[in-house]
């Protein structure tokens, strides 16, 4: 199997970068592509490829699609489908900044860069909210078997898909809930982060909870807070060998299934939202074989 991109399954870093692209010039995209791919370590910078990509290359990824648009959910999602996606990890923020300037200047005959926004981690991994991020995440074993294709094909394995969205806090509405009420709406106390047995079925982790899923909704949650002027939130990624697990877990966050929403609405919304996928590692950095052969 392919080495899937290591920061996958790594830590969350001090300082994040985030670039999103758009098409440009179509056919310039096999040789920026190639170009890209060998100066993606997987490490310190993480690539998504998105299906316009693909699709224009006139070739298959299995299990890639758009980003569903549940405009007629009880809480609607938007799509902002993406083209390119980089996660750049680091200490130094100028540095993240030098090495997205030059993933631009490589990817500029074929790509526009649309938006970009810096992350980065809050104590020892929390949410703006203050409460832990990434709890229930899979570890060792589990967390490569959720998040890493495996047993598909050479070209495959070792991929994993990514869902990115972000969304936008409104921490002065919060901060207004007693201490109580800001526990039941993520299901946990902030002090202990100990789940409550008896929190309200619109809790966070009672909507997301993966093993009352069948079968079990696993994915690797790699999510940082970001912040830009007056605006915060968090920059959720979910990473995973298929999409299956987080549409499962976003149908219930908006009550598709139940008609209750997740209590995360009552404070956030997610303002974008975008599927990628993540190709496996090779010899010299990322296998695009899927794509170039």
């Amino acid at each position: 199997m392919h080495q899937g991109q290591p920061a996958i399954l790594l830590d969350i870093p001090a300082r994040s970068r985030y670039l999103t692209f758009v098409i440009k010039q179509p056919a310039e995209l096999k040789n920026v592509l190639t170009s890209l791919a060998h100066m993606v370590d997987g490490t310190s910078v993480v690539m998504g490829i998105g299906i316009k990509v693909v699709t224009t290359m006139q070739k298959e990824v299995p299990g890639l699609q758009l980003f569903p648009e549940l405009s007629k959910a009880p809480v609607p999602i938007v799509a902002t489908q993406g083209d390119l996606w980089f996660w750049l990890r680091g200490d130094d923020m100028g540095e993240l900044l030098h090495r997205g300037r030059a993933i631009e200047v490589i990817a500029k005959p074929a790509f526009k860069l649309h938006h970009v926004v810096d992350g980065f981690k809050y104590g020892h991994g929390m949410d703006l909210t203050g409460y832990e991020d990434g709890t229930e995440n899979p570890v060792d074993e589990e967390a490569i078997q959720a998040a890493l294709m495996a047993g598909e094909s050479e070209k495959m394995d070792g991929s994993s898909f990514v869902a990115v969205q972000q969304w936008l806090h409104d921490l002065n509405h919060f901060e207004k809930l007693t201490a109580v009420e800001q526990d039941y709406v993520f299901g946990r106390e902030k002090s202990s982060n100990q789940e409550i047995k008896d929190a309200p079925p619109s809790a966070h982790i009672k909507r997301v909870e993966q093993d009352d899923f069948d079968p079990p909704a696993y994915v690797v949650r790699r999510s940082s807070p970001w912040i830009e002027n007056q605006q915060s939130g968090l920059m959720f990624l979910s990473f995973a060998h298929s999409f299956d697990a987080f549409e499962k877990q976003l149908a219930r966050m908006v009550g598709m299934d139940d008609g209750i929403t997740d209590a995360l609405f009552t404070f956030s919304k997610p303002i974008s939202g975008n599927y990628y996928w993540c190709p496996p590692l090779g010899k010299e950095g990322l296998n695009l074989a899927q794509l170039m052969n």
